[in-house]
């Protein structure tokens, strides 16, 4: 296994949530020489600078300010999602049904739900605390199995043989918790709390939580010669690290003319619509400031800089299921292994266009990689990304594009681990190379 799989595995399993990804990903940047900037602070940037901002604790944006003015060079940016899919807890969540303690949980995004059944479950997120110096926001993680759904046995549901599985969100996904008598969840969570260090976490001073369900299972590499990585959260957190190694690894001396970003967006599985999502200004107002605060290029010097710049949305792509080929657009099959994945759709589900697909194509090739192709049938719905609403938030040019995986929106997905480090290649060149956008 690639020192790169091994690496992405690492940052997947210290990520359980949106909120441990950001601080995995800020830990990552800090070691790289990237220091913290909060957007309440006016900023003063010179040639060089290496800074990030957090949103919300759920969302990212890192930047490298380029050698010339913004207006003369634009930005290089990558996008890609912290969320995935998955089952969260609601407000009031204690439940107790015949002789157990159960929680109420309602899933997010496109659950596969059956894939939730029969496992060992954790929960992690972020609970606000009351202190006496005001409200504080902590993360938190059981990191040891403490749930699980159980399957009906098949003794009692012997239909599910000719008529399927057939689950429903609200009354077959109450996960156990503890028999009756059990210790509500407020008390479990002030009780962990304290285990990791916050003495002062009550079950009264929780004033509010992100919680959500995970898989305890680690990542790992599978296959004949272990070709295949099972983990949870492949999409899009394989996107979110390929990113976030690109920007850290790549060249700085000579700086280069443009300026780069990573930006890393909560709620794309739900639509974005957040003050931290694709659908907010993140994007565009941060990048207007960079540019206001940075070497001035002049008059109109922000709308000048978008007209130079090119933004990539990574987001992971449906390679082709042996079992369900027909479900692909016969040429359009993209392979497990085969490398970086162009993702197209007329009616701009994704936003790219042969001018942007061109350029990454250019950057495919001159480092040996010959990009595979995804259009959905014609017949069949096409999933979108961030690529087309940060588009059009941000009037910037985009790509999407992804590497390959199955059991996408499962509990656990597969991917390969030959196209872990062709897709870092290609965003490292991405930000290395000075492309034609003028």
């Amino acid at each position: 296994m690639s020192d790169a799989a091994r690496d992405l595995l690492r940052f997947i399993d210290a990520s359980p949530t949106p909120y441990h990804a950001v601080a995995e990903a800020s830990r990552r940047l800090e070691r790289a020489g990237f220091t913290r900037v909060a957007e309440t602070e006016a900023w003063a940037l010179a040639p060089g600078a290496r800074h990030y901002l957090v949103r919300s604790e759920s969302s990212l944006l890192a930047f490298e300010v380029g050698e010339a003015p913004l207006a003369d060079a634009g930005f290089h940016a990558i996008g890609a999602h912290t969320d995935s899919p998955n089952l969260r807890v609601k407000p009031a969540p204690d439940i107790t049904a015949h002789g157990l303690r159960q929680l109420a949980i309602e899933p997010y995004g496109g659950v596969l739900l059956h894939t939730w059944l029969d496992r060992d479950l954790s929960l992690a997120g972020r609970v606000v605390l009351a202190t006496a110096s005001g409200l504080r926001s902590v993360t938190v993680d059981f990191a040891r199995p403490l749930l699980r759904i159980p399957n009906l046995a098949i003794h009692l549901q012997r239909e599910t043989k000719t008529e399927g599985l057939k689950l429903n969100e609200q009354t077959h996904l109450v996960p156990v918790l503890g028999l009756e008598g059990a210790p509500p969840l407020a008390e479990l969570v002030a009780s962990e709390l304290r285990a990791q260090g916050h003495g002062d976490a009550t079950a009264s001073a929780i004033h509010g939580f992100d919680l959500m369900l995970y898989d305890t299972q680690s990542s790992c590499v599978s296959g004949a010669r272990g070709e295949f990585l099972h983990a949870p959260r492949l999409d899009n957190l394989a996107s979110c690290h390929a990113a976030l190694s690109a920007l850290t690894s790549a060249q700085r001396a000579p700086l280069p003319a443009f300026s780069r970003v990573v930006v890393l967006y909560d709620h794309e599985e739900v639509g974005s619509r957040s003050a931290q999502g694709a659908q907010s200004g993140l994007l565009a107002d941060t990048l207007a400031r960079i540019e206001s605060a940075a070497k001035s290029g002049g008059p109109q010097g922000f709308a000048r800089a978008m007209a130079r710049s090119l933004l990539v949305s990574a987001d992971m792509a449906h390679a082709v299921h042996p079992n369900y080929s027909d479900r692909h657009e016969p040429g359009h099959r993209p392979k497990l292994g085969g490398g970086p994945v162009l993702k197209v759709n007329s009616n701009q589900s994704y936003a790219s266009d042969a001018v942007t697909l061109g350029h990454f194509t250019a950057l495919c090739r001159a480092r040996g990689i010959d990009p595979q192709h995804f259009v959905a049938r014609s017949d069949l719905g096409c999933g979108s990304t961030i690529g087309p609403i940060s588009a059009a938030r941000a009037g910037i040019r985009t790509v999407d594009v992804g590497s390959p995986m199955l059991s996408m929106h499962s509990c656990r997905e597969m991917a390969a681990v030959a196209d872990v480090e062709p897709m870092i290649s290609v965003l490292r060149g991405f930000f290395e190379t000075a492309l034609d956008l003028a």
